[in-house]
């Protein structure tokens, strides 16, 4: 089993440097070009042998319209949303900046009610299993979230991560004992230093 995941792509607020979370964004029109552009990225992390089956997303907007832009895309399956897939939830700081987060809360990043990293992955390993055990033998593209993304994917392949962007795709295998990253942000991990 292959899986790809794909940061939704750009909305208003990620132009304006304001952080997301849980709030329900749209996308921008460059967020559905991301989208549309996914799709030929895709391509060239098509599983080996094999097509990709079915899309799936977190529920917030942004996620799902990019699903819906890439499956259409792919001609493939648009599948079910998952709330385990939302966004880092970032308390009262989502719509702010980071000089505003500096101006109330200083250069750390605690701030009221920010979930937890250590949530986040665990989160994000508990989608993945589902999905494996929902779609097993499918190779799926999940749509969801920058930071859910990454740490994810850091957790699971020992190593910290950049940032992941916009309408990139991070791949990982299933080998029936275990997952194992591929790719980030559509490059292969051993080539990211």
């Amino acid at each position: 089993m292959t899986i790809a995941f794909i940061r939704h792509g750009q909305t208003d607020w990620n132009a304006a440097g304001r952080m997301q979370g849980t709030s329900d964004i749209p996308l921008n029109d460059v967020g559905r070009g991301q989208a549309r552009d996914a799709v030929a990225v895709l391509g060239d992390f098509r599983p080996e042998n094999a097509e990709w089956d079915v899309i799936v997303s977190s529920p917030l907007g942004r996620a799902r319209e990019t699903a819906a832009i890439i499956a259409e895309g792919l001609g493939i399956e648009l599948g079910s949303s998952y709330d385990l897939l939302v966004e880092r939830h970032y308390g009262e700081a989502e719509g702010l900046t980071a000089a505003d987060i500096r101006d109330r809360w200083g250069e750390g990043r605690d701030y009221p009610g920010l979930e937890s990293l250590d949530s986040v992955v665990e989160r994000g390993k508990a989608a993945l299993e589902l999905i494996a055990e929902e779609y097993r033998g499918r190779n799926v593209v999940i749509v969801c979230h920058g930071t859910i993304i990454r740490y994810t994917l850091a957790d699971l392949a020992g190593r910290p991560l950049d940032q992941i962007v916009n309408g990139s795709v991070s791949t990982l295998e299933h080998d029936g004992s275990g997952w194992r990253v591929t790719g980030v942000n559509s490059k292969p991990l051993d080539a990211l230093v």
